[in-house]
């Protein structure tokens, strides 16, 4: 690789953190990005219950999600520009801190509107958690031999994802428990997370004079929230093609094209538009919208079919969702180790994708009549797709751009996959609810129909309470339009396998971020520096 620095140059690999001390800041990391995701997903199987013991409404139920999901979303690309300005250590200690404050306030929440308000808290916390945990990393280990490490919190970060709705299950049905532990779990091991990246992380502080674009900040913040907001409530609350629609879309693309005009103007931009004349980044954003619609656009609604077509309970609904867990552990951990042991990384992005969508297919087939069996075989042949292919994409992008613009690609890759998520997670939940109606209507009758998919359409009904003929019809509803789900959101899969093949694949570099800058910083003082 004639990229690479030879390894007797006196900077390289000076003052680098030894493999202990990687593991021992890992540890730190790990926790604190585990606890996030799960802020996103433990509410999933306890929102019923927290709604029918705060006297919440429906409109209350989807924001619970989707206020944390909002804010996390569009916070990302301005903690991963300031992790670019200011001292990543303080910032991620900055971020766990405020998810501590918003898990508090959620926890101890007397009524539902201090609890949106905390949930966007935590979701501002989780935000930079998200971004700064793999720009640290980045800034650390060297890509040849992030491949290792990425494995692990890519099954992290599934774990986090796919695990939140049996935890929460489980909280929710031990009586001395409830609910409010769903919040109040992370707490103690978030504040672990602070105490140990105060002992173990050790970073470089690079002080210079710098200017936050805060127009810049604010504009991308409001046109990504009235795009979420908009795809959160159409459907729902008006139609897709209404005034409604017109107004919100219109905005919010109003908004982020002001945001692109000041972003190309700005001294130091939150987003550097730049970054997206480099075809891998452009290309890895692309996949990674596709994925976050395909993995969270599915995968979410397959705790509710486990309870309502199924007829499991919370707890039994998190365990049945173990098999896609270890399909995605075992796979991420596998490619990474394997990549840093080969330095080759597009073969494993490739044949992540394609496997993705082959889960996605199988689990087009499923019904109310789906053996367990078959299902566990389709979650982990998705999980194994997932696993392989999720983490390994900002691996690509992290090789691709100079140091000093780590944090942007990484902040962009993740921003875009957590909007695709939650627009996926609205939009598809609008065709569930919309065949959900109308499969009701047409094997129960209109009034039955209307009142499945109307107002009640975010309910979880009440199984034990329907009569046996009814019971039986309800349960093939929901089976049969959750595989539908699946079918509906495997084009995207499929798109993102074919972006995928276009990504071309570079070697590894050899330095970590913090040599990267400084070798290019130097370059930058003594022109024709190699």
């Amino acid at each position: 690789m004639t990229a690479t620095v030879p390894a007797k140059t006196p900077e390289v690999g000076a003052g680098r953190m030894s493999r202990r001390e990687v593991l021992q800041a890992l540890s730190g990391l790990m926790v604190g990005m585990f606890v996030s995701i799960l802020a996103s997903t433990v509410v999933a199987n306890a929102l019923p219950r927290i709604i029918a013991d705060l006297d919440g409404t429906q409109t209350v139920y989807t924001w619970i999600v989707t206020t944390e999901l909002l804010a996390m979303t569009a916070t990302v690309p301005l903690w991963g520009k300031m992790a670019d300005l200011y001292s990543k250590k303080l910032l991620i200690q900055l971020s766990l801190g405020l998810f501590v404050i918003g898990s508090l306030i959620a926890g101890l929440t007397p009524n539902v509107e201090v609890l949106l308000a905390s949930r966007v808290v935590q979701g501002i916390g989780a935000g930079g958690m998200t971004a700064l945990a793999t720009i640290v990393m980045a800034a650390m280990i060297p890509p040849r031999e992030l491949g290792r490490y990425a494995g692990i919190f890519g099954a992290v970060f599934g774990v986090g994802t796919i695990a939140g709705p049996l935890i929460g299950g489980v909280l929710v049905d031990t009586s001395w428990l409830g609910w409010r532990w769903c919040f109040l779990i992370g707490v103690p091991f978030t504040l672990l997370s602070i105490v140990l990246l105060q002992r173990t992380l050790h970073l470089p502080v690079t002080r210079r004079k710098v200017k936050i674009d805060w127009l810049g900040a604010l504009l991308i913040t409001s046109g990504v929230s009235t795009v979420l907001v908009w795809s959160s409530l159409a459907g729902n609350k008006f139609a897709w093609a209404s005034g409604w629609t017109a107004l919100m879309v219109g905005g919010g693309l109003a908004l982020l094209a002001l945001a692109v005009w000041v972003e190309s103007r700005a001294a130091e931009p939150i987003v550097p538009l730049d970054i997206f004349r480099n075809r891998t980044v452009s290309l890895t954003t692309v996949a990674s919208i596709l994925v976050g619609v395909a993995m969270f656009g599915g995968t979410v609604f397959l705790s509710q079919y486990f309870q309502l077509s199924l007829g499991k309970s919370p707890t039994v609904a998190g365990l049945m969702s173990l098999p896609m867990i270890l399909g995605l552990l075992v796979s991420s951990t596998v490619a990474g180790q394997l990549i840093t042991k080969y330095g080759r990384w597009k073969r494993y992005l490739v044949a992540g994708a394609a496997v993705m969508v082959a889960g996605m297919l199988l689990l087009a087939t499923i019904d109310a009549q789906t053996s367990i069996v078959l299902l566990s075989v389709y979650m982990a042949v998705l999980g194994v797709g997932v696993g392989m292919l999720m983490q390994n994409l900002v691996l690509a992008a992290q090789n691709d751009v100079p140091a000093h613009e780590l944090g942007a690609a990484t902040s962009v890759l993740t921003f875009f996959r957590s909007m695709g998520g939650t627009i996926g997670v609205s939009a598809l939940g609008a065709v569930l609810a919309n065949r959900v109606a109308t499969l009701s209507a047409e094997k129960l009758g209109p009034l039955t129909g209307g009142a499945t998919a109307g107002e009640g359409s975010t309910e979880v009904p009440d199984l034990s309470a329907l009569p046996e003929p009814v019971l039986k019809i309800v349960q093939d509803v929901y089976g049969t339009a959750t595989g539908e789900l699946f079918l509906v959101a495997t084009p995207f899969a499929v798109l993102a396998l074919v972006v995928v093949l276009f990504i071309r694949e570079k070697p590894l570099h050899t330095l970590s971020g913090d040599e990267r800058r400084a070798r290019e910083e130097a370059a930058a003082v003594v022109p024709g520096a190699h």
